[in-house]
């Protein structure tokens, strides 16, 4: 894929270090912080209609590890934002958006039905130097902001936890090109690794971070990422799965079938991966659990997970990664999944991929769409739709069998030979779909393809396929490379 010189080019440079200069910014950075993290653990309460939040604790952690020049999110495309606000002058003086494991139980059944959950979540920013005035925001149905808590906080009065959180965690220096303050840094997390697995763990690393520079355009960024390891030993190997009656002693308590959903895998014990990400310089957590299992899950600025030894985790690693990093929509439509209208009809999506194409003039992608491509751009939609809708009927029911065997116990063969019937089942769709993709006339083309973000209808995407749409190691359609790349710039000097 060729580069807009407007984009990669200049991206590059800063990333790299070329712009050696001082900014002003960066003297704005020192007059209100100092060089360390002040991370305020917070509760988030509610259902699909309500929602509260209410401050846990605050923590002083050594270092920081964001950029010291982007202090204000330049994107905003977070359900939440937290914003800093200098408390002498009003001024904004750092802001960042994210989403939130609550966000997307509020799309829930139980959420609609007024079943109220408590979540913890996380915010870190720059240690204040003077009192701050922190306002955490949330999104309403039309995408506005609205205040769900805000907390004055002096640095000099407030009870600020030190202690040490690090204990019984061993650090693996993966990748390292250069200062924290002018790098992505990743944090992969073991879990699920008993004491006696650390050296499959130490091999895993190297395998993800190899899975990971692969891939466009983390190849070309490579200069862009510090990538750290951190091992606290698990009680237990694997994790939770509830729907097989499984359930495992963990690091950071993962679980398979999240909000009801057998692939999706995630932890709500916060703190725990807190404690243990705050072992080194963090911006994204990425938790690589130990199992076989098809799982994973991504959350804008909040964490990634996937596990390490399923047969596609490279897929999976770098799907849930351009949810995690990004802020990637999913652009399938087909498979079963826990929300219900996670997309608002007539209300234009966040997210840099996918759109409503509310003004089919104006695409949100409209600088990188293909000469003369209609819009909408037809596609074959019903042909793809009953081939992979076929695929998941058949699927979810060999899950059902394998999960009632896995409750039932001693039942390891026939569990074998169902995973067996899955993977044959999973390739004969994706050599069909292969097939369907390779004569489809806009192959390769950027337009608006409809069928996104779990919606068959109403929401579009820019390519015909791409790696945030079906399974498979495959490149990033070029809209989400763009993404991916403005993000990186993000993080540098």
């Amino acid at each position: 894929m060729k580069c807009r010189m407007g984009i990669f080019l200049p991206l590059m440079f800063a990333i790299l270090g070329v712009f050696g200069e001082q900014s002003p910014v960066r003297s704005k950075y020192e007059e209100y912080f100092q060089d360390d993290t002040l991370r305020i653990d917070y509760f988030h309460i509610g259902d699909a209609k309500e929602e509260w939040g209410t401050v846990d604790r605050f923590f002083g952690q050594k270092g920081w590890a964001g950029s010291i020049v982007h202090l204000v999110d330049s994107r905003q495309i977070g359900h939440c934002a937290a914003k800093v606000f200098d408390a002498g002058t009003e001024r904004l003086i750092f802001s960042k958006s994210y989403n939130t494991y609550f966000g997307e139980y509020q799309t829930t059944a139980e959420a609609r039905r007024g079943e109220k959950r408590t979540f913890h979540e996380t915010v870190l920013i720059p240690f204040p130097k003077k009192k701050i005035v922190l306002v955490i925001e949330t999104r309403d149905s039309a995408n506005r902001y609205r205040p769900l808590l805000r907390k004055e906080i002096d640095p000099a009065l407030s009870r600020i936890n030190r202690e040490a959180l690090c204990s019984d965690v061993k650090i693996f220096e993966v990748l390292k090109t250069g200062p924290p303050h002018e790098k992505v840094d990743l944090v992969l997390v073991a879990e699920g690794y008993t004491r006696e697995q650390e050296n499959k763990f130490a091999a895993d690393l190297e395998r993800v971070r190899d899975a990971f520079f692969r891939q466009e355009p983390f190849r070309r960024f490579r200069p862009a990422f510090n990538i750290w390891g951190v091992f606290k030993p698990s009680a237990e190997s694997g994790v939770d799965e509830p729907d097989r009656g499984i359930f495992r002693n963990t690091a950071v308590q993962s679980s398979f079938d999240s909000l009801g959903l057998d692939r999706y895998l995630l932890t709500e014990d916060n703190r725990s991966l807190r404690d243990v990400t705050s072992c080194v310089p963090c911006d994204i957590p990425v938790i690589l659990v130990n199992h076989s299992r098809y799982g994973g899950g991504g959350i804008y600025n909040f964490y990634c997970i996937f596990s390490v030894d399923s047969p596609v985790y490279d897929y999976l690693f770098l799907h849930e990664f351009g949810h995690a990093f990004a802020g990637l929509a999913d652009e399938y439509f087909t498979s079963t999944v826990a929300y219900n209208e996670f997309y608002p009809a007539e209300i234009e999506p966040q997210e840099p991929n996918i759109t409503a194409l509310l003004d089919p003039g104006n695409v949100k992608w409209k600088e990188w769409l293909s000469p003369r491509i209609p819009i909408p751009t037809p596609w074959g939609k019903a042909e793809y739709e009953k081939t992979d809708r076929e695929f998941q009927k058949k699927k979810g029911e060999i899950d059902q069998k394998i999960a009632t065997l896995a409750r039932e116990g001693n039942r390891e063969r026939e569990i074998l030979n169902l995973n067996g019937e899955i993977q044959a089942l999973s390739q004969k769709k994706e050599e069909a779909l292969r097939r369907f993709f390779l004569i489809n006339r806009y192959r390769g083309e950027v337009g608006a393809f409809e069928g996104a973000g779990y919606t068959s209808q109403g929401l579009y995407r820019p390519t015909l396929d791409c790696l945030m749409f079906s399974l498979g190691i495959k490149p990033y359609c070029r809209v989400c490379e763009e993404a991916i790349a403005q993000t990186i710039a993000e993080y540098g000097p």
